[in-house]
């Protein structure tokens, strides 16, 4: 098998429409905090603070959510006044429920999803070897309770 049969989408939007969705059924309000600095983000200048800007995405508070494997898209007021947002996936950093700050950080994709790496070569099969794993430092593992 090639490599490009492994290539997967990226898992960003589905954890985000999960995690969305999870808030929703346990009445909090979703919100997302957003890099306003990724290209293609539609919020209003005024919205924006030290480059991130933190929306509220419930369905009493937006009209026409859409969340789709490229962007979040709703309309909202903000200050009054109806403004069309476009938030394109990579541009979500976190979802979390405002009531209690449940939720979780968006990861980085997982290199070999979506597009391939401009610098890879397609064509280069994968090592015969698998990696070596870490050894074992002689320290047991152990779990500590916070409270």
């Amino acid at each position: 098998m090639s490599e490009e049969s492994f290539r997967m989408s990226s898992h960003r939007p589905y954890l985000l429409r999960a995690l969305v969705e999870w808030i929703n059924d346990n009445g909090m309000t979703p919100h997302l905090m957003v890099d306003a600095g990724v290209p293609g983000v539609q919020v209003p200048a005024s919205a924006v603070k030290d480059e991130r800007v933190v929306l509220n995405i419930a369905e009493r508070a937006v009209m026409r959510l859409h969340i789709d494997n490229e962007a979040v898209s709703f309309t909202a007021r903000f200050s009054g006044v109806s403004f069309p947002v476009n938030v394109p996936i990579a541009a979500v950093l976190a979802v979390y429920a405002r009531e209690t700050g449940q939720g979780m950080a968006l990861p980085d994709d997982i290199p070999g999803t979506d597009a391939p790496d401009p610098g890879s070569d397609d064509d280069t099969p994968p090592p015969d070897t698998p990696p070596e794993p870490p050894q074992p430092t002689g320290k047991r593992p152990f779990l500590r309770v916070v409270k």
